[in-house]
């Protein structure tokens, strides 16, 4: 379910694309954004950088395409989109809270989190995600700038992408806890 709401406001912004305006999606996404937002302080959990940034740049590239440039092609937007979901990913890496913590905080136990291995996991499905974004990026470049190359190619690519790093976030930590299982009880710091 947590990763169908973080996706939730990519995949609509992706689907608006195919059948309306980019204004029309950005905004679209922004709002599917702040409504997850609304959700997670409803339920007292924490706002998430992700979530944060995704609103602000949804809404910030939603103002400059109905403003300043609406004839921004649709190709351009997802690329503008796909780089700033980058962005906001390694500067959550640069300052050493990778977006993904805050999302697994939410769903693991405290003696999981306690692990050695916890954060190396962590940061190692961050990076995923930012290996997906960049293949995205890439699908974006190659149909703005290779004349000819379908237009859906780009969307298969960020489909697999996408996709991909989904499987490998639910894959991994499951993946840890069969080859190291868990540790026993008193082996972690600050349990007795």
């Amino acid at each position: 379910m947590t990763i169908f709401l973080i996706l939730a406001p990519f995949g609509s912004f992706a689907l608006l694309m195919l059948v309306t305006s980019a204004e029309i999606s950005l905004f679209a996404a922004a709002a599917i954004c702040l409504a997850i937002i609304s959700i997670d302080v409803y339920r007292g959990r924490a706002i998430k950088l992700l979530g944060a940034g995704s609103a602000v740049m949804f809404t910030a590239l939603g103002a400059y395409v109905a403003l300043v440039d609406p004839s921004l092609s649709h190709s351009a937007v997802k690329l503008i989109v796909d780089a700033g979901v980058l962005a906001i990913s390694l500067v959550s890496l640069i300052i050493r809270k990778p977006f993904v913590l805050q999302y697994a905080l939410e769903e693991v136990d405290a003696d999981t989190v306690r692990q050695p291995g916890f954060l190396k996991a962590v940061y190692l499905i961050t990076w995923a995600w930012n290996a997906a974004f960049v293949l995205m990026i890439i699908g974006n470049v190659l149909t703005i700038y290779v004349p000819g190359l379908p237009i859906w190619s780009g969307l298969v690519i960020a489909f697999a992408a996408r996709n991909s790093a989904a499987y490998f976030t639910t894959w991994y930590p499951q993946y840890r806890k069969a080859k190291y299982g868990t540790p026993p009880a008193n082996a972690l710091p600050g349990t007795h």
